[in-house]
């Protein structure tokens, strides 16, 4: 099995218990929340009920006073109650049936009460008229008959001498036969609501340890299944490795020995292995090129005597160099001292000082950048990051927010075998020679291929063009069709260009744009170093 298919499968058995373990968290937080919500109602029935049996407490206890009050208080909690069984059908059918049977039949029996308050009420005024003479007691009693309506009975039966047949006293008896039905129903409601509380409680408290008990599970099988796994794979690479490595130091030395173990063979061999072949081929091809070496060696001193061209550019620059500093720090230093009290034409003379010797260190710049030749760092390069890169880092020296950019790409990653830095120097020169070429607005596009083992790359404006008889001219030294240009920075394009194994060409129409095509190699070519 490949190294990549044994990463793979660690990485599903991994990724399937966490899935697992994920699926059945959430699940299981759906059910949660369901409890909790269901918790919730239950406990506002609890708390309602409480509040239902308060107001008919204070019903009894202060009527007359504030009957009215605490009796609209009962049955508002009455409706809420109702309204809450109707909305919520997560409830216990028969748990809801008989909370709702308990809850009609306690409205009932306040209707009833109600009632039967007023009616005795009136009583009460008509027997006051008939017993003048105890008309004060009559009245004390039919302030507190609803809280005590038995005693009243007995006392009016007793003390008053009222016949036991008296409307008054068989109401009051009636009456306190339905207080006390009255009060057993609302005993039940708070039997029902605190058992529905009760078993809500318990449902999200089960739900939450079996959350918890499957996390210890999971997540312990998940880090042994993952340890194991890169234990496993780990320790079968790296042993081998390891033995890969001592070898390389050994022909870093000069030496080219054979890795010691054999190579894998047929369907078990993976990349570590695949390696260790590729390294004893190299091993082979090392040998074979430390003969070319020396013919290349000849071949490299001719390339020296080529070089001495650049090397005096270099030199030239080099002398020019410190003098232009001189002047241009010395130049800064008058600018300064002279300020704004000096005489407009020698503080424009300083200015142009300033520009003109910023103008010549450009070019000396350029001078030695042609000159110096550096060979590329031959590396893979990812060229859409690479040429976003390049246009943002032109974009923070100078103006671009009239231009236009866009990058194409045929797949989202297309890679080249180049020098990553000198391809933005690259980039960044066509960049800023398209923007020169669209001083008011415009726009720039980039398009990346691959094709036949190459990326090919063009970079188009809508500029002014070139005109078709500098065309075979613009990548030698020194031809510049600007004003102001040094001539330097296309032809250090194409060397860049030439040094990577690829190829530039342009193609342009006046008043139409231009067109620059690069072919880059997507890998390393032998010998191109």
């Amino acid at each position: 099995m490949s190294l990549k298919r044994k990463i793979a499968l660690s990485f599903f058995i991994s990724a399937f218990i966490f899935t697992v373990l994920s699926a059945f968290v959430f699940v299981n937080f759906i059910e949660i929340r369901k409890e909790i919500r269901y918790l919730e109602i239950t406990d506002t029935i609890s708390r309602k009920s409480l509040q239902l049996r308060r107001h008919e407490k204070n019903y009894f206890l202060y009527s007359p006073q504030k009957a009215d009050e605490e009796s609209a208080a009962v049955h508002a909690y009455l409706a809420e109650l109702k309204d809450l069984l109707a909305k919520n059908p997560n409830i216990d059918k028969t748990d809801k049936q008989s909370l709702r049977d308990s809850i009609a039949e306690y409205e009932r029996r306040f209707n009833e009460i109600e009632a039967t308050a007023k009616r005795l009420t009136g009583i009460f005024e008509k027997t006051r008229s008939s017993y003048r003479r105890d008309e004060r007691i009559l009245s004390v009693l039919e302030a507190t008959f609803l809280e005590r309506p038995a005693p009243s009975a007995d006392f009016l039966e007793k003390v008053l001498r009222l016949p036991g047949n008296h409307a008054l006293i068989s109401g009051l008896r009636e009456l306190d036969r339905d207080i006390t039905a009255l009060r057993k129903t609302g005993e039940d409601i708070l039997v029902i609501s605190k058992d529905l509380d009760k078993i809500a409680r318990e449902k999200a408290e089960t739900a939450i340890r079996v959350s918890q008990i499957a996390i210890l599970i999971f997540f312990p099988l998940f880090f042994v299944a993952g340890i194991g796994m890169l234990f496993f794979i780990s320790t079968n690479v790296v042993r081998r490795l390891m033995l890969l490595i001592s070898v390389v130091e050994r022909t870093g030395k000069g030496s080219y020995p054979h890795l010691a173990i054999p190579p894998s063979r047929g369907n078990t061999r993976d990349e570590v292995g695949v390696l260790i072949d590729k390294f004893n081929d190299m091993e082979d091809q090392l040998a074979r090129r430390e003969e070319e070496l020396a013919r290349k060696n000849q071949e490299l001193m001719q390339t020296k005597k080529l070089a001495a061209i650049g090397t005096l550019a270099s030199g030239v620059a080099h002398e020019l160099n410190n003098p232009l500093n001189n002047i241009y720090l010395s130049a800064q230093v008058l600018s300064m001292e002279a300020g704004e009290a000096c005489r407009p034409e020698i503080n424009e003379a300083v200015g142009d000082i300033l520009s003109q010797t910023a103008r010549v260190k450009r070019i000396v710049g350029d001078l030695l950048e042609f000159a110096r030749g550096r060979e590329p760092q031959m590396q893979e390069c990812d060229l859409y990051g690479l040429i976003m890169d390049s246009f943002r880092q032109l974009g923070s020296s100078r103006k671009l927010e009239n231009i236009r950019f866009t990058c194409n790409a045929s797949s989202p990653r297309i890679v080249a075998f180049a020098d990553r830095v000198q391809l933005e120097q690259v980039f960044t020169n066509l960049f800023a020679n398209a923007a020169d070429a669209m001083p008011g607005e415009g726009g720039i596009t980039v398009t990346l291929m691959e094709k036949a083992g190459q990326v090919v790359i063009t970079v188009a404006d809508t500029g002014r063009g070139i005109p078709r008889e500098a065309l075979d001219k613009i990548f030698e030294p020194f031809y510049t069709t600007k004003d102001k240009g040094t001539g330097l920075g296309l032809a250090i394009v194409y060397n860049i260009i030439k040094k990577q194994n690829g190829d530039i060409t342009v193609d342009s129409e006046e008043g139409k744009g231009t067109t620059f095509m690069i072919t880059l190699p997507r890998e390393e070519k032998i010998g191109s170093r």
